[in-house]
């Protein structure tokens, strides 16, 4: 069996290939071992609006609560919306409904976003005690509790005989605004509904944030 005049539509696939499709007017013809069965109409366009099971992709920055840019990327980033758990809920409920080309603005309180400042995600020791390679701010160590859990803590200062780590978010505490622009929309495909990761992040890395 082969389609004539389709162009660029599957008719078979075209739910699984994940395409919103508004039936119209065209000519299309069936045809099977080169006899016509039947015809009919239709057109197609591809919505461009964010809802669920929909692979958003959108470039943003963030911003403290002075207005100054502290977080940015022009290059866009991915995720599906109403499926990636990592995805703050109120910048879910924000970009529901929106379209390519909308930019939101959602501000985020410690609550909502990074979490508050916990002093026990902490640790301050004297230089000497502290091994070479982590006597540099921006180096990065990794901890374990008695429950096993890991917890990635970064210098964040080495000053006055001393060493700190933190392992807190940097805008834990911190009331941040998220400057978001939608760049295109397209339906997610089963796997990645199931998942909930993209495509390419499930072939990357699985832990790579999105929208923090």
């Amino acid at each position: 069996m082969w389609l004539k005049n389709i162009y660029l539509l599957n008719l078979c696939s075209s739910k699984a290939d994940g395409l919103s499709i508004v039936l119209n007017v065209k000519t299309v013809k069936l045809a099977y071992q080169k006899k016509i069965i039947y015809k009919w109409s239709l057109d197609f366009e591809v919505s461009d609006t964010i809802e669920k099971n929909k692979v958003v992709s959108f470039t943003y920055s963030i911003l403290n609560d002075k207005g100054k840019v502290e977080e940015q990327s022009d290059v866009p980033m991915e995720y599906v919306h109403g499926a990636d758990d990592r995805v703050f809920p109120l910048v879910v409920e924000a970009m529901e409904g929106a379209k390519v080309g909308d930019t939101k603005e959602i501000i985020l309180g410690p609550l909502d976003g990074f979490g508050v400042y916990d002093e026990n995600k902490t640790y301050r020791d004297k230089v000497e005690n502290v091994p070479p390679e982590y006597r540099m701010v921006g180096a990065e160590a990794t901890f374990k509790n008695e429950d096993d859990q890991e917890l990635k803590m970064k210098v964040v200062s080495v000053e006055n005989g001393e060493v700190l780590l933190d392992g807190n978010h940097p805008f834990a505490g911190r009331t941040m605004t998220f400057k978001i622009t939608v760049e295109a929309v397209r339906q997610a495909t089963a796997e990645e509904i199931e998942t909930g990761l993209v495509i390419e992040q499930q072939l990357d890395d699985q832990s790579k944030p999105v929208v923090h």
